[in-house]
């Protein structure tokens, strides 16, 4: 079967069928019996359909699965590989992981506090929270490394956040 934009259209319209996913399973699954238990003409159409989708290839002794599976994928556009911080964010923006590369780790700090905090600006604990929770849920694990890497600073009594130094 050819790799193209609609390749998995027959491999789904195959597998949409009860009858014709349990002979393919059993195919999967090294049966040589397989849809026995389907009258003739019901076996023929399962086998019929998997083969033209590509799941299954005749064999003198049999069938054996097809490589439909790895051609569709490989026909699949991949996404650009993101760089930078944008590894480490989600599509919205939000912080999917912390990077054990401490380099890494505050470069992306760097980023967030750019993005949440204006040089001069001193914020109370619930407003940097507020900043702070669009890039992650938990804010106090977030504030922790960002006072951690000397970006963001507290005051003696702890009540107020300020941007340190500019990224």
């Amino acid at each position: 079967m050819p790799a193209s934009d609609s390749a998995w259209r027959p491999v789904f319209a195959a597998l949409a069928n009860e009858a014709t996913r349990r002979v393919y399973a059993e195919i999967v699954l090294g049966s040589d019996a397989a849809g026995s238990d389907l009258s003739p003409s019901r076996r023929r159409h399962a086998l019929d359909a998997l083969a033209k989708a590509g799941l299954i290839v005749a064999e003198s002794d049999g069938w054996i699965v097809g490589e439909v599976f790895t051609e569709v994928l490989a026909s699949a556009p991949r996404p650009p590989r993101r760089t930078g911080v944008e590894r480490f964010l989600t599509a919205e923006g939000r912080i999917d992981r912390y990077p054990a590369n401490l380099g890494e780790r505050e470069e992306l700090l760097r980023h967030v506090v750019a993005q949440a905090l204006e040089p001069g600006e001193v914020l109370d604990e619930a407003e940097i929270n507020e900043r702070l929770s669009r890039f992650s849920d938990d804010t106090a694990v977030l504030r922790r490394y960002l006072v951690d890497a000397e970006l963001l600073e507290r005051t003696a009594s702890g009540s107020q956040y300020a941007r340190v130094r500019t990224p």
